[in-house]
């Protein structure tokens, strides 16, 4: 496997630039995003409360003419010979350092914790043995183009600004303002594409650059905009200097930040301490540098993200629980406002959308949303010990307010009255697979997963119910869930498995006599995980190990559909192995070490973490980033492209592997009396450790196998040298550091 990089202290270093595709980071607050590649590529956009989004960055490259020579201090073009580069990708910021022409350039990019905006830094140092006088072009385009948009430079503010008509911030257009803004005065500026890069130029030879060697002044009326600030530097050999550059935008232009080096510099301490805060909450040490490197910054960074941007192609409601979940088990504080937040959406009967986009709520016929509310209300309840949570008001998207534990309530009751074929709940356009989006159009198709997560969900608000004091709720949501599991067992079981769904027309999908589709991953994995009767559970299990485990990992589905078929839906018109058709699902794979880890299969959880780490394969080479998880690997029927993966960044697999090891393999359960320790670890985790921040008291624990093998057999517990009873939770003391030993033997 070719080597392009590895990971650092700080983050992940590449130091080849031509990657088989683009490696990014991301970097967010609450209100705006942005991405970046190791050579500068990726867009960033503000967004508000209701999803509507205003791009500020549609694409950038920052130049430097020597007068003679023009180059890339982001890196491109690949093929320019350099005489160093390295990328470093870290947690909230993206370094990007290389020498040219002897001039040596480091760009950092970050997003502060607070401000619709993003920072580059620019340093440059003369290594050469002549006086340079350099110019520097930071360049932004902005994809504004409307007959009212302008730009020009604002001598007062020392920047650029486009105002154009938007809806942001408001239903209907007002003006904003996008800007570039130098801390250094500007000798030159562009605002118009055509002026800059050219009618017929390119990012990699821009216009003005090669017939100009600078800035042309240009101001842009109704035509395509850039925003392009010109600093112009003399450094005598060994000099350097630094350069400071602000995007971002605002609705009035007085409320451009107009920020010192020292204040910019400022704020990059304290959005590194923030994630910091939040990844330091929990660490772990095992034998595999791979997986410690993966999961002490990146997983825990990746659900953060999520949690607020859900897959950030637009916000989905599934995504934000899911997550927010994901990341109650290291943050709870932080997650708990982000699932709040995704409550603040659901309708007061019930129901939650599947995502709210450009100002419009989008319902897009999507049964499943409501069940992930419940499992994250009642997760971050465990962790932060505290029904006070349960009793925080959250508005509806409708108007009226209830509490945390009223919103779940109300999720349950939809679903439990939402039922098609059989008084199983239905698909409508789509469960958590979107693709199977025409099995339910007419309301009579029913999702078996679905149905099963019901189970669980009503298992889990029978606990929350009983802990305010609500017999007859518990009573109720019990009843729900015994009765559904009834139904499932009755109407789905096919003998060694559950099938998947029932179209309107009651076509089975996911049965063994269909000629494909015949088995699907998650029922199977999801009646253990939701606690149904383990026998009938081992056997759909035992069905899936034969069938979906494969070398390149967990296939979501087998046979994968080569014919479309209009009754199930768009996962039938994609090629055999790509995604939702048969390939293979990381987060389908992080939930089977969370079911393999309940039922004690040490073995397993070892294979399913080494197939699932992204940097080093036994089968394949993924060619993606491999400091973070993707959606999917493509299956073997997609021929070059067998083993390699779908999107990084945004998926919830990342942030379910990490839940999936902190809850299940180092098996810290949250109980309100304190932290339950039942853990199932790999054989060869002779010795490992995590450490967990739970309820401001330190956990430090560590893990010895005594006998080769005792992976989840405690013998003994030490609390600061103290033997404890291991069958209770270990109580928390708030501002203290407990030093836990854990002894496994057979």
């Amino acid at each position: 496997m070719k080597e392009y990089g590895y990971f650092s202290k700080n983050g992940y270093v590449i130091t080849d630039r031509d990657t088989p595709r683009h490696w990014y980071n991301y970097m967010f607050n609450d209100d705006f995003i942005t991405s970046v590649s190791q050579v500068g590529f990726g867009q960033g956009f503000a967004q508000d409360n209701m999803g509507r989004r205003l791009m500020v960055v549609e694409d950038r490259a920052i130049y430097i003419s020597d007068g003679e020579r023009i180059w890339q201090a982001n890196g491109l073009p690949i093929h320019k010979q350099l005489q160093h580069y390295h990328c470093e990708h870290g947690i909230g910021y993206t370094d990007i350092v290389l020498t040219c022409q002897r001039i040596h350039s480091e760009c950092r990019f970050f997003v502060p914790t607070e401000g619709k905006r993003e920072y580059l830094r620019l340093t440059l140092k003369n290594e050469s043995r002549n006086t340079k006088t350099l110019k520097v072009m930071p360049y932004y385009a902005t994809g504004g183009e409307c007959a009212a948009d302008r730009a020009a430079f604002d001598d007062s503010k020392n920047c650029v600004i486009a105002m154009g008509y938007h809806a942001f911030e408001s239903s209907e257009p007002a003006r904003q303002y996008t800007y570039l803004l130098a801390t250094d005065t500007v000798t030159g500026f562009d605002t118009r594409q055509s002026a800059f890069i050219g009618t017929y130029g390119n990012k990699l030879q821009p216009k003005a650059l090669i017939e100009n060697k600078g800035c042309t002044n240009s101001e842009c009326i109704g035509e395509k905009q850039c925003l392009v600030l010109e600093n112009t530097v003399t450094l005598e050999p060994g000099e350097s200097k630094t350069f400071y550059y602000t995007v971002g935008v605002e609705r009035d232009p007085e409320q451009i930040p107009q920020f010192l080096p020292a204040e910019i510099e400022e704020q990059f301490i304290e959005m590194q301490t923030y994630h910091k805060d939040i990844c330091d909450a929990v660490r772990i040490h095992t034998p595999w540098d791979d997986l410690n490197d993966l999961f002490n910054d990146w997983l825990k960074y990746q659900a953060n993200l999520g949690s607020r941007w859900a897959n950030v192609q637009h916000n989905g409601i599934r995504e934000l629980a899911d997550n927010s979940e994901c990341l109650g088990s290291i943050h709870p504080q932080t997650a708990a406002e982000r699932l709040c937040r995704a409550m603040s959406y659901q309708y007061d009967n019930g129901y939650a959308p599947r995502t709210f986009i450009d100002g419009i709520i989008k319902d897009d016929n999507s049964s499943d949303n409501a069940v992930w509310l419940v499992f994250a209300a009642y997760a971050l309840a465990k962790e932060l010990g505290d029904i006070n949570f349960l009793l925080r008001k959250v508005p509806f998207t409708n108007g009226s307010e209830a509490t945390v534990y009223e919103h779940a309530k109300r999720a349950l009751q939809f679903l439990w009255n939402f039922t098609g074929h059989s008084g199983l709940i239905k698909i409508w356009g789509g469960d958590r697979n979107d693709c199977m989006d025409h099995a339910g159009l007419a309301e009579k198709g029913v999702s078996i997963w679905l149905s099963i997560a019901f189970v669980r969900a009503a298992k889990m608000f029978s606990q929350m119910a009983n802990w305010i004091g609500s017999e007859a709720d518990s009573k109720a949501a019990a009843h729900f869930a015994k009765e559904m599991e009834k139904r499932v067992n009755r109407h789905a079981w096919d003998g060694d498995r559950y099938i998947c769904a029932v179209s309107d027309d009651k076509h089975l999908i996911g049965s063994k006599n269909c000629k494909e589709g015949a088995l699907f991953a998650l029922p199977q994995l999801w009646s253990l995980l939701a606690g149904f009767d383990r026998e009938r559970s081992m056997t759909a299990i035992d069905t899936l190990e034969q069938q979906l485990n494969t070398d390149l990992g967990l296939l979501i589905s087998h046979p994968p559909y080569t014919e479309q078929l209009p009754y199930i839906g768009t996962v039938t018109q994609k090629h055999p192995g790509l995604q939702e058709n048969g390939g293979i699902d990381l987060q389908a794979a992080a939930w089977k070490i969370a079911v393999d880890a309940v039922l004690k299969r040490n073995d397993k959880i070892e294979e399913g973490l080494r197939k699932i780490l992204p940097e080093h394969h036994e089968f394949y080479t993924t060619e993606g980033e491999p400091y973070v998880l993707f959606d999917y690997y493509f299956g073997e029927q997609t021929d070059y492209r067998a083993g390699k993966p779908g999107q990084s960044w945004r998926s919830a697999a990342g942030p379910w592997l990490m839940y999936s090891l902190v809850r299940f393999v180092y098996g810290l359960q949250p109980e309100f009396g304190g932290l339950l320790i039942k853990p199932c670890l790999p054989i060869s985790w002779q010795d490992c450790s995590v450490s967990k921040l739970f309820r401001n008291c330190r956990y430090n624990i560590h893990y010895v196998q005594k006998d080769k093998g005792a992976c989840n057999t405690i013998d003994s517990i030490y609390v600061n040298g103290q033997q404890v009873n291991a069958q209770l939770p270990i109580k928390p003391q708030p501002q203290k550091t407990l030093d836990v030993e854990v002894i496994l033997r057979k």
